[in-house]
């Protein structure tokens, strides 16, 4: 029996995640929302090692549910901050920083095309 992708996500039910931020050791957004995200992609697969989904359903499901598209946006929106932090637009390891981001950016979207 195939399971869908809602069945999948009621495998669980996530009642908090408890972060470094939680703890008072940083002080921003980021350090409650990435170990959120964290959490849950970790819920995730759990629930693909459980279930009885096969690789075509599970590639099916991430690519619906545009993972990919989202972390990518997160690699690119970090290589955009990187330059709108830096002073100099010609700074080599700024773009350095910024282009390796991006890169892996194109990376993360390429790979669920390979699939």
């Amino acid at each position: 029996m195939e399971r869908t992708s809602t069945q999948i996500v009621k495998a669980a039910d996530i009642t908090a995640v408890e972060t470094s931020a939680d703890r008072g050791a940083v002080d921003s957004e980021l350090a409650y929302l990435a170990p959120a995200a964290a959490a849950a992609l970790g819920l995730l697969a759990d629930a693909i090692k459980r279930g009885t989904a096969d690789r075509e359903s599970v590639v099916q499901a991430l690519k619906e549910a545009a993972v990919h598209e989202q972390f990518a946006d997160v690699l690119a929106a970090a290589s955009e901050n990187v330059m709108d932090e830096t002073e100099d637009p010609y700074d080599f390891d700024a773009r350095l920083d910024a282009d390796n981001l991006s890169g892996a950016a194109s990376q993360v979207r390429d790979l669920f095309r390979w699939l």
